[in-house]
């Protein structure tokens, strides 16, 4: 159960950290020819510049015993191309929930709570990327309402 969400701390890498090789894990496990066994996408200096930067909110999910049990990494992004409405946008960039505390709504939280804040940042959207071999997480984007912006295509040489 989720008592609160908040915004990350430093206090909060240690827990940010074991939660990110768990996500390196689903995708390195299915996909290691793109994705290093063992590594993960931030190191604790990298952590702290994120969490000092305004416009990359970590949002982290705290259960009843005061554990982190999920993050959410967003990006609050404007467009400026001649050819694109100049919208600003909310990007998850990662949401991860610790695999003991799947299926407790700590997810479902999680996304909420960052589609609240898209909203009251005036964002015109919220957008993400989700990996083909990730079916869990397309799935439980789905079940939150996303559909399909465009599509990422490859062939491998």
């Amino acid at each position: 159960m989720v008592k609160e969400i908040r915004l990350a701390n430093f206090s909060d890498i240690p827990e940010i950290e074991k939660l990110l090789y768990q996500v390196q894990k689903v995708h390195s496990d299915k996909r290691p020819d793109i994705f290093i066994k063992g590594a993960k996408k931030y190191n604790p200096e990298q952590l702290k510049d994120v969490i000092n930067n305004k416009l990359t909110p970590i949002y982290v999910a705290i259960n009843e015993q005061n554990k982190l049990q999920g993050y959410a990494f967003c990006i609050i992004e404007r467009k400026d191309c001649e050819n694109l409405q100049k919208i600003k946008t909310l990007y998850i960039d990662d949401l991860c929930v610790d695999e003991n505390a799947r299926g407790q709504g700590v997810g479902t939280a999680l996304y909420n709570h960052v589609l609240a804040v898209a909203k009251s940042e005036g964002c015109y959207n919220l957008t993400l990327n989700v990996w083909e071999l990730n079916q869990a997480a397309y799935n439980f984007y789905k079940k939150m309402g996303l559909t399909t912006l465009k599509r990422g295509l490859e062939t491998i040489i």
